[in-house]
C-alpha cells in the first residue's frame, strides 16, 4: 500500500487516543501522549491532510434514540455488472437506515447493516423498498439479538515503528 501515511510513535499515541475520546483538547492530548497542545494540533492536521483521519463524529446509541432493531442484510443482484451494481449503489446510499453497505464475493453481492425503529419498520419501509430496487434478485435479513462486540476503534498495531 502506497498510500500509507508514515505515522511516528507519537502519530500512533495520538490517534489511539482520539479513537477513544475525539472530544478531549488539544492540551489534554498533549498531556496525554507528552506533546504539547500545538505540536497536538500540527500532527493531528497533518493526518486529517492526508486521509489518515476522514472525520470526527459523535457516536450515538440507536437503542438511546429509537432504533432498537438492527438487522444484517444479505443482497444478490440479478445480473453481476457494473450498470446493475451502478444503479444500486446509487439507490442504496439514499437508505438513512442503513449505516454500512459492503460490496462482498460469496453467495450475496452485497452486506447491508441495517438499523430500524422496530421490526415493523424494517419490514415496511426498509425490506419493501429494497425489494423495489429493479436489479434486486434477492434480499436475506438476520435481526441481530444482542451485540458481542461493536467498535469503531481501528487496530493500530500493524503502525508501530518500535
Amino acid at each position: 500500500m502506497n498510500d500509507v501515511l508514515l505515522l511516528d510513535k507519537y502519530d500512533v499515541a495520538l490517534l489511539t487516543a482520539l479513537q477513544q475520546d475525539a472530544s478531549a483538547t488539544h492540551q489534554q492530548l498533549g498531556e496525554q501522549i507528552h506533546l504539547s497542545a500545538s505540536q497536538v494540533s500540527r500532527r493531528i492536521a497533518r493526518m486529517q491532510a492526508g486521509g489518515v483521519i476522514r472525520r470526527t463524529v459523535a457516536l450515538l446509541d440507536p437503542a438511546r434514540i429509537g432504533l432498537g432493531v438492527r438487522a444484517i442484510s444479505y443482497v444478490t443482484l440479478t445480473r453481476h455488472g457494473d450498470d446493475e451494481s451502478a444503479a444500486f449503489e446509487r439507490e442504496i446510499i439514499t437508505f438513512p437506515e442503513v449505516l454500512e453497505c459492503v460490496a462482498v464475493t460469496g453467495e450475496s453481492d452485497y452486506i447491508l447493516q441495517i438499523v430500524a425503529a422496530s421490526l415493523a419498520d424494517l419490514s415496511e419501509s426498509v425490506l419493501r423498498r429494497l425489494t423495489r430496487i429493479p436489479c434486486v434478485n434477492n434480499i436475506r435479513s438476520n435481526i441481530v439479538l444482542r451485540s458481542i462486540k461493536s467498535s469503531t476503534e481501528l487496530p493500530l498495531g500493524q503502525l508501530d515503528q518500535g
